[in-house]
């Protein structure tokens, strides 16, 4: 009797078992996501780029446990998207390359129901990225920038001399009269194609996105002619070499030029530093929170997403890495002095001059990435 009363249990079990399952079938939910997720979150992001109490406090908030990696290219960040299984929860591509990851169908769609702080964010911003991702429905921008030069003033004019600064910026690291004599005092490009070619290809009257090889190979001729005197190649360095005089004038990022101009400032040791702002205009920069389609902890990426979109988070990235951010609402937390920088925070007249990101397909993309390579080997 007793081994007839467990059979009965056992098959009670099973009954109810598969009716479960049955019931997760039918939702069209995956079994296993239906357990809740660890209380781990893999984020993937560029070096210099996150407030130093970003995610002590979002750790502290949600009990979640951040890993947080650093790169320093896009090209880095894509190779690991491609290879699979990167472990990461959320990455930070640049649009273009986000559209390319987006084809590729390496980035999950976002859950808007899940992220309420969307309503935060300045109109014309998502505008600018739904035309790399239709209805914004992958990509959320960290934050906004532009290409541009930057400069050590007192060393620049001293390596000048006699000679004036241009009336073009894009001068200073695109024509051999001038990084011929700058090359003295260190001259660093960014080491990056996907960077250096827009800026190159503007500065030179053809499109910063040349869907044309020849064009290309135009832009390369022009860069081996200023490849004797570029001293460094960098993109994340070169802002401590910059703040501590060891380069005067750099084609970088212009939130990380004003990063180098802060940490001279905090030295006291003398050095000035200045982005310009090139007035006949440079390549935008939207750098976007994305989610990878194999990530582990799609849930706790979310939570991350709607957490920096808060007002006060996103404005406290701005005041510590000098990028602008697209929260509208977060204005009023921004500290006065970079609020009211203009390489930071664009006028409205220069910001019009400024190119927004497009995709280049792949093989534009091959060429730019062969090209770039005889550039920075001066072969």
């Amino acid at each position: 009797m007793v081994a007839v009363n467990r059979h009965m249990h056992a098959k009670r079990r099973l009954g109810l078992g598969l009716a479960a399952l049955a019931a997760v079938l039918w939702s069209g939910v995956p079994a296993q996501a239906q357990q809740p997720e660890e209380k781990v979150l893999n984020i993937y992001n560029w070096s210099d780029y996150i407030a130093d109490d970003t995610i002590k406090n979002f750790t502290k908030e949600t009990g979640i446990t951040v890993r947080y990696d650093v790169f320093d290219s896009n090209e880095v960040l894509n190779a690991k998207l491609v290879a699979g299984k990167s472990g990461y929860d959320i990455v930070v591509p640049t649009a273009p390359w986000a559209r390319q990851q987006i084809d590729a169908k390496l980035l999950r769609k976002l859950d808007k129901s899940k992220l309420p702080n969307l309503a935060n964010l300045d109109p014309g911003i998502q505008a600018k990225l739904a035309t790399l991702d239709p209805n914004n429905e992958h990509l959320v921008d960290w934050m906004w920038g532009y290409t541009t030069v930057g400069i050590n003033v007192d060393k620049v004019k001293a390596a000048l001399g006699t000679t004036p600064m241009p009336v073009n910026v894009w001068e200073l690291i695109f024509n051999p009269v001038y990084t011929s004599k700058l090359k003295s005092c260190g001259v660093s490009f960014l080491d990056s194609p996907s960077e250096v070619f827009p800026a190159a290809l503007h500065y030179m009257g053809k499109p910063a996105y040349s869907k044309n090889a020849a064009d290309y190979a135009a832009a390369g001729t022009m860069l081996q002619a200023v490849r004797p005197s570029v001293t460094l190649f960098s993109s994340s360095g070169y802002i401590n070499d910059m703040a501590n005089g060891a380069i005067c004038v750099v084609f970088g990022w212009a939130g990380d030029i004003n990063i180098a101009r802060q940490r001279a400032i905090d030295a006291k040791k003398g050095v000035k530093i200045e982005a310009l702002v090139p007035k006949n205009g440079a390549p935008l920069v939207f750098d976007t929170m994305a989610i990878p389609a194999d990530a582990p902890h799609p849930n706790n990426a979310h939570l991350w997403m709607n957490y920096i979109l808060r007002p006060e988070v996103q404005a406290s990235l701005t005041n510590k890495v000098f990028f602008a951010n697209p929260n509208k609402a977060g204005m009023k937390f921004v500290r006065k002095d970079v609020a009211e920088n203009k390489s930071v925070f664009l006028s409205e007249e220069d910001l019009k001059k400024m190119i927004p990101p497009e995709a280049v397909p792949q093989d534009i993309r091959r060429v730019m990435t062969r090209t770039y390579t005889k550039f920075k080997t001066g072969r």
